[in-house]
Parts: C-alpha cells; sequence; structure tokens
C-alpha cells in the first residue's frame, strides 16, 4: 500500500473481524464526561417468528439481558465511560444517550455500533425499569452533574414488550384499520401501549403505519412481563373494512431468555474429578446449562485447571482466604460468583465450612456431595465415612446431592446413588465403587433444575415391576383354563389358538368374535373392595353374546385399565375372569393390564372383555325361526351387568348404602353382597342343545332386556307372545316398588328374572327340557311365536 501498488484504490483500507456470539443493545447516559449504563435489553429484528422474514424495525424487546452479567456489564459500562471521555478529549463532548450495540463474544464483548439515540423497541423495556426521576437524570446530563445524580434501576423486576404490527409489515401493508381492546389492554396490571403509526379517526383509533402499537409488560421476572405483555395484546384486533383481523405479532419474543441455560458456579479446593461430567453434560446438551465461574480457595487446586480449559468467558479464580473472616471470605467468593452471572452453585470437594450468611444467599441455589446416603454418617470425610459404613456392617452405601444449609450434611435430599457393600469390602475399594457416581449424581441433580429432571415410569405412576408381579400371580390361574387348542401360556406377545386341535374343519368353520364390559358395577366391586366376582361377570357378557349364534366359545383375552396398579386387587379380579373361562369352557390366552395414572382416579379400574368362538357354517343360529316356535326362558342369577346406574341412583334415593342390610335377600349379608352376585353362564347348559340340533335361535336378555333383546332373533312377521313369564325374583320386585316403574319399563331396563331365552321346535321342547335338566338348569315355558306385525313382544300377563 505505501508503494501504491493499488494506486488509489488502495488509499482506504478496511479491516474486518469475523464475531460470534449473542447481541445485546447496551443505552447509556451521558454528560459530556462520563456514562451511566441501563440495563443492557435485546431485540427481535425479524418480522417471523424463529427469526426468519424481513429484517424490521424491531417486533419486540425485553430487558435486562439475561446473557449480560453484572461483570460484563460494568466492563460494557467502562467501554462506554472511556468512549465519551475521548470524545471529551478530542473536544467533541457527547450529551445524550449513548447506544452501544455490543456483540458478546467468546474473547469477551466487542462493539459493533455507536448510535446517538434512543433505541426502539429497547426504550420502552428499559425506561419502566428505571426508578430515578427521567426528568431530573435529563438535567444532570445537560448541566454536566450526571456524576452527582444517584441513577437507580428496579431490582427484580424484568420488562418484555410486543409489537403490533399492520398484516404485511414489512412489505405492503393497508392502513385505516380500527383498533380495537385498547381500554382492555391498558387495564392489565403492568401493562403499558405505546403509540406509533397511529391516529384518532372522530375518537375512533386506526392504524397509520407498519408497526403501530408496542405493548410493555412488567413484573418480578422476564416470565412475567412476558406473560402480562402477551396477555393485553390478545385483548387487541386491527379490524379492517369487511371485519378481517389485519394484525401481526411475533409469538416468541424473549423466548431464548426464558429458556436460557442455567449457570453454574462451581466452589473446589482438589481435583474437582466429579466436575468432568457436568463439563460433558453442559457440553453435549445433556445439560441445558453452562459453568460460569469456578472459585477455588487453594492457589494450586486442579479444579481451577478444568475451569481455565473452559475458556476465557468463564471467571477462574483463587480468592485467598488471608486475614480474612469466615463471613467475609464467603462475601468476596459470593461476589465473584454473581459477577460472573452465576444462579446455581455446586460444592465439589470444597475444603471449607460455609457461612451462614452464604447458606442464606444461596439458599436452595447450592448443592454439595456426600459419600454416604444422607443421613447415615454425616459430618465425616472421605475414607473415614467409608470405613464407618462397613465398621456399621451396612450392605448398602453410595453418594448423597444434598442442598446446603448450615447444618453440615443436613439439608435436604436431592439425589441418592447406591451400590452394595460387598463382603470383604476395604474403605479404599468402597471409595473407588462411589467416587464414579458422585459427577453422574450432580448431573441429575442439575437437571432437575434445569427442568429436565430424570423421571422414570415408576416416577409416573406406573409399576412395571408390580406388573410382572401380577403375571406371576394369575400364571396358575390362567393354566387351569387350558382346553384343546390352545394352553394358556401368558408372556408372549399374542395367544394362539389351534382350530384342528379343537375338532374344528377349517374349511367350514365361521368365528364370531364378541366384546363387552362390566359397566357401573364396577363401582359397587370398588366400594366394597370385593373383586372377585367381576370377572365372571366379563367372561359371561362375552360368551354369552357368542353362544347365542350358535358357536362354542375358544378363548378369551381382557383388558384391565387402572390408575394406579394394586397387585392383590388386581389379582383377584383376572382370578374372577380365568372362574368365568372355567365354567364356559373356554381358555384365557391374554390379556392387557395398562397403568394410566393420569386417566383414573385412584382406587379406580375398567374392565373389557373379548372372546372367540366358532361355529360349523350349517349351524350359525338363529335359523329357520317361525311361527308356531316354543320360548323357553333359563333363568338369570340375579341383575346380571346392566342396570346398576339406575340400581345405585334408587340406593341413593332410599338413603341406603352397599354395607346396609340387604331388603330383598335376608340370606346375603348386606346389599352389595347380594348385587355383587356374578353373572350367570349359560355355554354348558345350551352347548349340549346345540350340539344336538334343538335349537332354533337364542336371546341373550341384557341391557334394553327382553323387550329389546328378543326381537333381535326374530324375522319380520313374527311376534313373541309371552304367556308364561314367572313372577319376579325379589331383587326385581324391590328395584319396581322404589322406582314406580310400570311393567313395560321394567322389562326395557333389567333381565327380570330371565337371563337367556332358547327358541325351540314344538317337538323338540321336551328333549330340550330333558338336556337342561340334567346340567341342573330350569327351563320355564316362556310363550310361543305367532304371525303378526307390529310390536314384536306382546306381554299376554303382568309380571306381579
Amino acid at each position: 500500500m505505501s508503494d501504491r501498488a493499488f494506486g488509489d484504490a488502495g488509499d482506504t483500507c478496511v479491516v474486518e473481524s469475523f464475531m460470534t456470539g449473542p447481541e445485546a443493545s447496551c443505552l447509556a447516559f451521558c454528560d459530556g464526561k462520563t456514562a451511566v449504563l441501563m440495563p443492557a435489553a435485546q431485540d427481535h429484528k425479524r418480522a417471523l417468528d424463529n427469526d426468519e422474514g424481513l429484517n424490521t424495525g424491531g417486533m419486540g424487546a425485553y430487558a435486562p439481558a439475561p446473557c449480560v452479567t453484572p461483570d460484563l456489564q460494568k466492563e460494557i459500562e467502562a467501554m462506554c465511560i472511556k468512549t465519551v471521555q475521548k470524545m471529551a478529549e478530542r473536544g467533541t463532548p457527547y450529551v445524550g444517550v449513548l447506544y452501544a450495540g455490543m456483540m458478546l463474544t467468546p474473547n469477551g464483548p466487542s462493539v459493533l455500533e455507536f448510535n446517538c439515540r434512543f433505541g426502539d423497541p429497547e426504550t420502552q423495556v428499559v425506561l419502566p425499569l428505571l426508578e430515578t426521576d427521567l426528568y431530573e437524570v435529563f438535567c444532570a446530563c445537560c448541566d454536566g452533574t450526571l456524576e452527582e445524580v444517584d441513577v437507580r434501576f428496579k431490582e427484580n423486576t424484568s420488562a418484555a414488550t410486543v409489537v403490533c404490527a399492520a398484516l404485511g409489515y414489512p412489505e405492503k401493508y393497508p392502513k385505516g384499520m380500527e383498533i380495537t381492546g385498547l381500554t382492555e389492554a391498558n387495564a392489565i396490571s403492568g401493562v403499558k401501549v405505546y403509540h406509533a403509526g397511529t391516529y384518532l379517526d372522530n375518537e375512533i383509533s386506526r392504524c397509520s403505519g407498519g408497526r403501530v402499537l408496542a405493548v410493555t409488560g412488567v413484573g418480578p421476572s422476564l416470565k412475567d412481563g412476558l406473560s402480562a405483555s402477551y396477555n393485553a395484546v390478545r385483548k387487541l384486533a386491527f379490524v379492517g373494512s369487511n371485519g378481517d383481523g389485519l394484525m401481526h405479532y411475533r409469538t416468541d419474543i424473549a423466548k431464548g431468555a426464558i429458556n436460557k441455560k442455567l449457570r453454574i458456579g462451581v466452589l473446589g479446593s482438589t481435583r474437582g474429578t466429579a466436575l468432568i461430567p457436568v463439563i460433558e453434560a453442559c457440553a453435549n446438551g445433556t445439560l441445558n446449562a453452562e459453568i460460569v465461574a469456578v472459585v477455588s480457595n487453594k492457589s494450586k487446586a486442579q479444579i481451577l485447571d478444568k475451569g481455565k480449559a473452559l475458556g476465557v468467558t468463564v471467571t477462574t479464580k483463587f480468592v485467598s482466604s488471608k486475614g480474612l473472616s469466615r463471613e467475609q471470605y464467603d462475601a468476596e467468593c459470593t461476589s465473584v460468583l454473581v459477577g460472573a452471572g452465576a444462579e446455581y452453585i455446586l460444592l465439589i470437594g470444597y475444603m471449607r465450612i460455609l457461612s451462614g450468611s452464604f447458606c442464606d444467599f444461596w439458599s436452595g441455589r447450592c448443592i454439595n456431595v456426600h459419600p454416604s446416603l444422607l443421613p447415615k454418617h454425616a459430618g465425616g470425610m472421605d475414607l473415614a465415612v467409608h470405613q464407618a459404613v462397613i465398621d456399621a456392617g451396612e450392605t448398602e452405601s453410595g453418594c448423597t446431592i444434598h442442598e446446603v444449609t448450615e447444618e453440615v450434611d443436613g439439608g435436604p435430599i436431592v439425589i441418592q446413588k447406591v451400590v452394595k457393600v460387598e463382603s470383604g469390602e476395604t474403605a479404599e475399594s468402597l471409595k473407588a465403587k462411589i467416587q464414579p457416581l458422585e459427577g453422574k449424581a450432580f448431573v441429575e441433580a442439575i437437571e432437575k433444575v434445569c427442568g429436565k429432571e430424570v423421571i422414570s415410569y415408576a416416577d409416573a405412576g406406573v409399576d412395571i415391576e408390580a406388573g410382572n408381579e401380577l403375571v406371576e400371580i394369575i400364571k396358575p390361574a390362567c393354566k387351569d383354563t387350558r382346553r384343546p387348542g390352545c394352553d394358556a401360556d401368558l408372556g408372549g406377545f399374542g395367544g394362539l389358538f389351534d382350530l384342528a386341535a379343537a375338532g374344528y374343519d377349517s374349511a367350514n368353520t365361521v368365528l364370531i368374535g364378541a366384546t363387552d364390559g362390566v359397566g357401573t358395577k364396577l363401582r359397587i366391586a370398588q366400594a366394597t373392595n370385593n373383586h372377585k366376582y367381576v370377572g365372571i361377570d366379563l367372561v359371561a357378557m362375552c360368551v354369552n353374546d357368542l353362544i347365542v349364534a350358535g358357536g362354542e366359545p375358544l378363548f378369551f383375552l381382557d383388558y384391565y385399565a387402572t390408575g394406579r396398579l394394586a397387585v392383590e386387587e388386581a389379582a383377584s379380579v383376572v382370578r374372577g375372569i380365568a372362574e368365568g373361562c372355567k365354567q364356559a369352557g373356554c381358555g384365557l390366552i391374554g390379556g392387557e393390564t395398562a397403568e394410566m395414572p393420569s386417566m383414573y382416579a385412584p382406587g379406580d379400574y375398567d374392565l373389557a372383555g373379548f372372546s372367540v368362538g366358532a361355529v360349523d357354517r350349517n349351524s350359525i343360529l338363529p335359523s329357520n325361526v317361525g311361527a308356531g316356535d316354543v320360548l323357553l326362558g333359563l333363568t338369570s342369577s340375579g341383575i346380571h351387568s346392566n342396570g346398576f346406574s339406575l340400581v345405585r341412583k334408587l340406593l341413593e334415593k332410599e338413603g341406603m348404602g352397599y354395607e346396609s342390610p340387604c331388603p330383598w335377600d335376608s340370606s346375603a349379608a348386606t346389599i352389595g353382597d347380594s348385587l355383587l352376585t356374578p353373572t350367570k353362564i349359560y355355554v354348558k347348559s345350551c352347548l349340549p342343545l346345540i350340539k344336538n340340533k334343538l335349537l332354533n335361535g337364542m336371546a341373550h336378555i341384557t341391557g334394553g332386556g327382553l323387550l329389546e333383546n328378543l326381537p333381535r332373533v326374530l324375522p319380520k312377521g313374527v311376534v313373541a307372545e309371552i304367556t308364561g313369564h314367572p313372577a319376579l325374583p325379589a331383587v326385581f320386585k324391590w328395584m319396581q316398588e322404589t322406582s314406580g316403574l310400570d311393567d313395560k319399563e321394567m322389562l326395557k331396563t333389567f333381565n327380570c328374572g330371565i337371563g337367556m331365552v332358547l327358541v325351540v321346535k314344538s317337538d323338540k321342547v321336551e328333549e330340550a327340557k330333558t338336556l337342561l335338566q340334567t346340567v341342573g338348569e330350569t327351563a320355564f315355558d316362556l310363550g310361543v311365536l305367532v304371525s303378526g306385525e307390529g310390536a314384536q313382544v306382546v306381554m299376554k300377563r303382568c309380571l306381579s
């Protein structure tokens, strides 16, 4: 250049420097001689969320910027003061607001630019934090007396502003929209709405620019201030002439600051081995945290080397205790930690007792590790603790992360890691097992603070071990349900069934599926803690539906869902399911136990059952049902599993509980015992009739009663005349008297004593009855089928 090798082009030289790091807007009051820095702010220039879209004049800002620590604040203020002093030396004293655009590089803060103005939208978040009167500060700037004014800013206060822009900004955007919600927004505590592009039109506020409003919220934390701002923004609207909403704002202002990394300070006296896993976790993103300071009371402690290796942005300092009391020394350390912006303190091999003032200042924000399972062996150190564990004959030891309080090793426990103490263990060998766990324990403790606590399935309320225990308990009951075609083993992903082994020709076999539950009868089981019969109910509601199609139940699966698995309770339910399967002659080949704490209240569970049966395709029922056929009724065992919502309502009306004496059955100990009588399973009663081709149809009387279930097997033009319905059993008689229901409603709500209806040709009735008697079943001559239209079930006698 001196040789003019580039000619006139060499007269100007531009020196560029590539810098990385977050940017901050730093505004300072200046009086021509000195400067006072305001809290640093950060703004959002891009138009769209995630810093996308075109650049704008600013879509939001917040202050104080968490990235500017107290030490950085002092350093930047010193840079501003030096700039003002140098300008004065050159005869151009600067009075006003100096805007320094700073980049916080790994090597420290660097100036990107200076401006002679307040910043927008930074001003809207900085000035609300000013505690000193602004007029007083301005006068001091003009008079050159800024050093005489105590310029103060509010402590523990943050501000955030969200800019509301016209839709389309910074490109072409509309104007003249009515602004609504201003009164409501300004009424929110801590909120101020600043106007930019607005005008009044007959008392109506309208938009006249791109960036129209800046809505600032102030609160004790950035999150609070931001929440207030967004609450106000949601009250506002820019309404176009056709009623369209024409307002745009970013929804992610201060997102990075809200989710900022936890700043960790470390106090240590030794090698700091336990710090290594923390450093690694910060580096690989496992922890949303960063180490900002490493302080030691030992000038040659190796933990200081670990701090220096992290770079110049980490404050690494030896603090001498010479001539200082404990309180004074701890105050010096606190000053260093606070200046570095530390928010959470780790004591790693720190060989000092802390003062009460230190513990109070960092209360809940300082943790230590102890090489035992506190509260055991508190107060001891290193090998002496491990030897004490061995001498006490303990089988377990470990390490404990605890909060630091004045009581040595007495703070709340945060994390514990456990190891087994083996026979022949020495203090040295036990230390070698425990020491590597200390760093991992620190990481887990910090994860809790960062909001990334390690939460196991058990912590969420799902006990896998309890589920495994349940499987082992119910295996014998399931084994008892084995039949040809299945082995009823549990533990696989699915249950298998071999049709050929069960005697079925697959080419001529039709499979039938049925699913059902137990309904609100479960409420009674849960209220009385009697769970042994509802499993039978579950099976009955499924297999009774299979048998009416002429099918033989082959296998069954269950679904048990609960908020928290009570193993014995669940086992009782499954034993009932297994008993039901035995009564039905089907195999219990699998199931699902679902533990869902957020879905069910404590003590609640629900059941669902699924059954599959088989029938020869030429034997499917109903078949050839017609006028002249006879109806046989098989008795129910009680209410079965339908109508319990009404039952519970009637008990409530009568002021009775499940523990009350049973008014309809003196042989039952309580109402609850009577109501939990299991649903009758009709498989072994009816299967012989099906195999002997004595039945043309069957109807399972469940919800909807006789009046709605019997028509399901009747062809069009056929009517069932009920001439021999037995008198109401005592339980149904009580229900009718208490409810006031007439016969029709009773027959649509309950089974009224008949749980299954068989359709038989008249010439086969006696043979059917004989077969039923051999299995202990009594059949009622319920009625006959006749030709007719209209209602398909006609009662020829009253229930009473």
